[in-house]
């Protein structure tokens, strides 16, 4: 199986508009909603870097970092940072967009971990990631450390 670059499947620009059925009593997106959007990217990401069906495994270290309001874009990237036997982890960054004042606020920082199934819902193997920038670098290394903490919490690891 060969190995794919992390830009083979990385997506750096997908908008949502904020409408107001995307907004709770405080007039500002629901989290549960920003989630939802984000798990579907991620997914889209899984599959375009293991070439089949994932799965969502766990979704963890989701950070809100500042609210999104009526009237703004959601702008979401996400890219595979790692990927292991069967499974493969992907980072998502939203971006708030004001496309009056052209100002981008980091929003929501999330991870994601995909598990790629065969037709019989069964784990596969998938292709390896190559990470070639040092943020690539960086974000490979550090998956890896969050991959270790999973395994802890979930006692599959000492």
């Amino acid at each position: 199986m060969s190995s794919k670059l992390v830009g083979d499947s990385a997506v750096h620009h997908v908008p949502h508009q904020i409408f107001p059925e995307d907004l709770n009593s405080h007039r500002t997106i629901y989290g549960g909603r920003v989630v939802e959007l984000a798990d579907r990217l991620a997914g889209h990401v899984a599959q375009r870097h293991s070439g089949r069906v994932c799965v969502t495994l766990s979704a963890d270290s989701i950070r809100f970092l500042a609210p999104a309001v009526m009237g703004e874009t959601l702008v979401f990237k996400a890219s595979v940072n790692r990927a292991w036997h069967t499974s493969m982890e992907v980072g998502v960054k939203v971006l708030a967009e004001n496309y009056q004042t052209g100002e981008s606020r980091h929003i929501v920082s999330a991870y994601f971990t995909f598990v790629a199934v065969d037709e019989s819902m069964k784990p596969i193997a998938i292709p390896e990631i190559l990470p070639e920038s040092n943020e690539e670098r960086m974000r490979f290394n550090e998956a890896q450390a969050r991959r270790e903490q999973r395994l802890l919490l979930q006692g599959k690891k000492k």
